[in-house]
Order: C-alpha cells, then structure tokens, then sequence
C-alpha cells in the first residue's frame, strides 16, 4: 500500500455533491470544515491546490431557480453567477486562518496550447512560492462546447500534471471504487487498484447526483490521466473533510490508485 504520509504537493478536488446540497444552497458548515482542514494541512508543511466544482450548481441556488439550468446560456449564466459567490466564500474561509488564495479559471485550450500552458505551470509555481493557495475551476462562462471538463475530474488530473503534484485527491459522494453497484448488497469494495480493466469502466457508467455530470467514470478517467506523470490518484467519500487526517495516516476507507511499484497506473 501507498504511504501518504509524506506526500507534500496535493491537488484536491471537491465535487458539487459535496460542496452543495441537491437545492444548489451551500452546504456551509462541510464547506467550513473543508476550508478549516485545508489550512491545516497548508500549516502542516503541505501544499494545497483546491479543484473546486460547484459554481452552476451554486449559481442556480443562488438565483433561486426551481430545478437545474437545462440550456447552454443557463448553465453558463449560473457560473458565472456561482463562481463569484464561490469565491467569495473561499477568500472569506481561508482568511480566518491567514491563508490567501488566488483563482485560476481554465479551459481545454488552455492545456493544448503550448504558450498558455506554460502560463498557467508559471502561475501556478509561483502561487505556491508565495504561500497562496490556487484555488482552479473550469472557465464554464465563456465555454464553447459542454462545459468544457466532466466535472472537473479531468481539470483536476490536468491541474495535477501542470504543477508536478505528488498525489490527487477525488472528493466525492462514495468511498471509492466498487466492483460493481455499491448499492448492490454483494458489493465489494477496491481499496487498492493497480490496473484499471474494461470490467471497471463498464460498472461505472452510471451517473451520479442530481447535481453531477460525471460520475465513478470520470474518476477512473482521472486517475488514467494523472498515471502519465505517475501521480497515485485517491477516490474518497467527502461527506466528512476531517476523513482528509485519516488520509495522510494511512487509515481512510478510500481507493488508491498505483502500480504495482507504487506510482500510479
């Protein structure tokens, strides 16, 4: 098994399903908690990237609409109106314990072209000289096609391949990977995953919240993507941000993605 305890550069992403309840309203007190336990960390010696999802849905409580932005223009006008409020929040949080934070908004292009990715690995290494902690979501406002990442999962193994993270962490509403339906009373739970198999993929196609547009499937997509730059990848339940200290003990119920010589997949 991977031991997390020393892993010092982490980027953690945070789903809508954690950060929200199923209205879009913020779930304030895990949200608080969230932020308390990041600084910790951050204190503790460990840099911290947050990969935060949840501006549409944040966005569509925010403008008190009755059920999920279904058009393009809805979904893109909720971001914009839940990034702000997002960060707002954020800034608010982190400064109770002194911590700054610095808001990078990214899209595919980003990461394809060549001058635009340097710019952001240069900012984002220079945040992280200057103590600040990146706080990184998709650019959903000004997207072209879908909003531009599933979820962010995949924004998140990018964000972990641009600034050389030493694990990625998956916050979310299950605690890991299953070998088919967790909701099935058979299930077995996959502590440690070396290989990820087409068998895999085919049990996690279903979707997840009501708020969510990835699912188990963009993890594993993550995960597949973070291997490249053999970075071990976690999966864990979000519900409790203080299950981040068992994490770096060694002692979480989550996945854990690597090889079988400890990077990942």
């Amino acid at each position: 098994m991977t031991n997390l305890k020393n892993k010092k550069r982490i980027v953690v992403k945070v789903g809508t399903s954690t950060l929200a309840y199923p209205t879009g309203n913020l779930n304030i007190r895990r949200v608080e908690t969230l932020i308390r336990v990041f600084s910790d960390l951050k204190n503790s010696g460990k840099d911290i990237i947050f990969v935060t999802s949840g501006a549409v849905g944040i966005g569509m409580g925010t403008a008190k609409l009755p059920e999920p932005p279904k058009t393009m223009p809805e979904k893109q006008a909720c971001a914009a109106i839940g990034q702000s409020e997002l960060m707002n929040i954020y800034k608010a949080e982190f400064g109770k314990y002194n911590h700054t934070v610095g808001q990078i908004l990214m899209t595919r292009d980003v990461v394809s072209n060549p001058e635009r990715k340097n710019n952001v690995i240069n900012t984002l290494n220079t945040l992280l000289e200057w103590g600040v902690v990146p706080i990184i979501n998709a650019n959903d406002s000004v997207s072209i096609e879908q909003l531009d990442f599933d979820e962010n999962d995949t924004l998140s193994a990018m964000a972990a391949k641009l600034c050389g993270a030493d694990l990625l962490v998956i916050l979310t509403d299950v605690d890991g990977l299953y070998d088919k339906n967790p909701a099935l009373p058979d299930a077995k739970h996959l502590p440690h995953v070396n290989k990820i198999t087409n068998e895999m993929i085919d049990s996690t196609k279903e979707k997840g919240s009501v708020l969510s547009k990835g699912g188990m499937l963009t993890k594993l997509e993550a995960a597949m993507l973070a291997s490249e730059d053999n970075i071990p990848t976690v999966i864990i339940k979000g519900d409790d941000p203080e299950i981040l200290y068992d994490l770096f003990e060694n002692k979480a119920k989550c996945t854990i993605f690597t090889n079988s010589k400890g990077n990942s997949i």
